[in-house]
């Protein structure tokens, strides 16, 4: 496939969802194909419109990895120019600042250090376990062992835990770089061979985590489930609790997480968990709304189609499809209506490292 590199691609940041995804998958895609982006109207409709510090953390982490020249990038910018040079691995240190998710700003870095020439070793500081992003187990057991299958080995192990408001956890972090991304069918998820939970407290009484524990093992087992259940007890910057629920079948990985906080019962924070894996267990896909987003810029740059059913359509992928649609001209097909199940294929682009580096020499 010929891909166009040399020409700054225009982007609009208030598409769609119009939140951080559009600027993380933008620059993801602008650092592996080594294709100049400008960013406008980044984040227009959200209460705190342009880059704030998690933003800023992914631009300045993926503009040292590259050598990349950017202007813009400063807090509440609604624009922002960016144009990477090679990918160098290596040690690489990203403090996300306040309570800005880690695992967000891994993803955002995660394909491209993985067409580096070697390994990456990263140490990651922020928040582990904060609202509206993907908490620290579901990187670990849900997306990673996806990846893996697709030929992108890479470890994610948090050190110390980060709750909001104060952040300040710390996750260590290994990628290898591959040769080529190879598609993924999940088509079907196959036979349930376990369920798993993790009820985790920072700074509570340990008799928390032990009730929340409690009651996801009722739910489920009203359900007809048997489970396995870690309760932890870790380090963090301020109190915390979190519970984290997955599900291993054959051929895929499902997981749901909730968060405590003051004046919510550990129950609540139980069944929040619970409820999501019970609701996906009930249908049939074999990926979670969330999965199906984040594994949509690999499969796009993977070698063959990639086809996966997923439990929900949600404006997230619908997004992210179009800010990939705007780099790379491949077929994308997705089936089913906004928040109803959907099934999503992709014919990848084939993208491998010497290619990437026939880009980077043309642009130089």
């Amino acid at each position: 496939m010929s891909i166009v590199a040399s020409s700054v691609l225009s982007i609009d940041g208030s598409y769609g969802e119009g939140g951080g995804q559009i600027l993380r998958t933008a620059l993801a895609l602008s650092a592996v194909l080594g294709r100049p982006v400008e960013l406008f109207k980044i984040r227009a409709g959200r209460k705190s419109p342009g880059l704030q510090p998690q933003h800023l953390s992914c631009v300045k982490a993926l503009a040292t990895i590259t050598g990349a020249e950017v202007h813009g990038a400063e807090l509440g910018s609604s624009c922002l120019h960016f144009a990477p040079g090679p990918i160098t691995g290596g040690s690489h240190r990203i403090d996300v600042g306040t309570a800005g998710a880690t695992s967000l700003v891994f993803q955002a870095i995660l394909a491209p250090l993985a067409y580096a020439n070697t390994s990456s070793a990263l140490t990651i500081t922020g928040g582990t376990h904060v609202p509206w992003s993907p908490p620290a187990p579901y990187i670990s057991e849900v997306f990673l062992p996806m990846v893996e299958r697709m030929g992108l080995g890479a470890t994610w192990q948090v050190r110390r835990g980060g709750f909001y408001p104060k952040g300040g956890g710390e996750v260590r972090a290994i990628v290898q770089p591959l040769g080529r991304l190879s598609s993924i069918d999940l088509t079907n998820r196959g036979a349930l061979l376990a369920i798993r939970v993790i009820s985790a407290v920072a700074g509570l009484p340990r008799g928390i985590a032990e009730r929340q524990a409690n009651r996801v093992r009722d739910r489920f087992a009203d359900a007809g489930h048997k489970i396995e259940i870690e309760i932890a007890e870790f380090d963090a910057a301020c109190p915390g609790d979190t519970v984290f629920v997955w599900a291993e079948f054959e051929q895929a990985r499902a997981g749901f997480g909730a968060l405590g906080e003051r004046g919510k019962p550990a129950e609540r924070v139980a069944d929040e968990a619970a409820d999501g894996l019970l609701n996906f267990l009930a249908g049939d896909a074999a990926t979670d709304p969330y999965l199906a987003d984040q594994l949509a810029v690999l499969i796009a740059l993977a070698n063959g189609r990639s086809v996966l059913t997923t439990a929900r359509v949600s404006r997230h992928l619908l997004t992210n499809l179009w800010t990939i649609q705007q780099f790379l001209p491949i077929e994308v097909s997705l089936e089913g209506q906004p928040d109803g199940p959907g099934r999503l294929s992709i014919d990848g682009a084939g993208m491998n490292v010497s290619s990437r580096e026939r880009i980077a020499v043309a642009r130089a």
